[in-house]
């Protein structure tokens, strides 16, 4: 198959070679193996959504570039730089399939020159002490709980004690909650560039969890929180409904109701007991700190931000 058939019939295969043997960055380094993985996972996305509009990598213009980066923004917080990571991603992608003839024009030149990096980061945005603690007590199964009430207070408990992600906790398995062992913990497998990891569950979780798997009692192998119906992966829309009524419940509101906020709680909350950037770091699955340094900068009497960057 030659390069031209393989971008048209096997464009995830077309990607890897290209990213790992030729693609290279602003600096025109070669993209480490975690950038290569990140890239081939938001690269996959973008196919998906030219699949699904029946167009491919040869025919896609700007119309489906407003739907894809419309559907970006609709997943997305306000303040990210999600958006112009896909442009930049979507341009390069574009400007070397003209250098090889499988596209005459590139339709992202456009999106890019229209965004530029935000001058500051985002807040970062969480729940304080007094709200952390009322989304605890909110989570706590009560007498005659239905069992989507039961799911919805299991589901908030678990991203609120370990600070997983949306992605993390809609492919969670039975089996990777652990609630009868000395130290329960969920396990969270590898995924795209976050390696393996165990996150212990604090007492003010496990109550809820408990009754989630003894309501159910599905097989280890079987989805933790599967959709409604159907059994399937439940979809980001009703995973962020559900962290929303639940902060709507106890009178909190943000700009970000999504799960976002609740991962950046825990992050917070390990910070306030003396954990150093690394350690959160880790727990959240992640290799940077860059996230870590901007939760801790937003402590009660937090150091300069020299102090800060250089926390361990």
């Amino acid at each position: 198959m030659n390069t031209f058939s393989k971008w048209l019939e096997r464009p995830a295969d077309a990607y890897r070679e290209w990213q790992s043997f030729d693609a290279a960055g602003a600096d025109r380094r070669p993209f480490s193996s975690r950038s290569i993985t990140q890239h081939a996972t938001m690269f996959d996305r973008f196919v998906r959504h030219l699949t699904n509009h029946r167009a491919t990598l040869a025919t896609f213009g700007a119309e489906h570039l407003e739907s894809f980066f419309a559907e970006v923004d609709n997943r997305c917080a306000p303040g990210t730089t999600t958006r112009i990571r896909y442009a930049k991603l979507v341009d390069r992608l574009c400007r070397h399939l003209v250098e090889i003839g499988v596209r005459k024009g590139n339709p992202a030149v456009d999106f890019v020159r229209n965004e530029a990096w935000p001058d500051d980061e985002p807040q970062p945005l969480f729940l304080d002490q007094d709200a952390d603690e009322r989304l605890q007590a909110f989570v706590q199964p009560q007498p005659g709980d239905p069992d989507r009430e039961c799911r919805n207070r299991a589901i908030v408990a678990l991203l609120l004690g370990t600070g997983i992600t949306a992605a993390e906790i809609r492919s969670a398995c039975t089996g990777h909650l652990v609630t009868d062992a000395v130290r329960p913990h969920v396990f969270v497998p590898k995924r795209v560039a976050r390696d393996e990891r165990k996150v212990t569950l604090p007492g003010f979780a496990v109550p809820a969890l408990k009754a989630w798997r003894q309501a159910t009692l599905r097989d280890d192998d079987s989805l933790l929180f599967p959709a409604p119906r159907g059994g399937k992966v439940m979809n980001d829309m009703l995973l962020g409904l559900t962290v929303r009524d639940a902060l709507e419940a106890i009178d909190f509101n943000a700009p970000d109701m999504s799960p976002r906020i609740l991962r950046n709680t825990y992050a917070r909350r390990q910070l306030l007991a003396g954990r150093s950037n690394e350690d959160v770091s880790r727990l959240l699955g992640l290799v940077s700190q860059r996230t870590v340094i901007r939760l801790r900068a937003t402590l009660p009497n937090a150091a300069d931000p020299l102090s800060v960057a250089h926390a361990t």
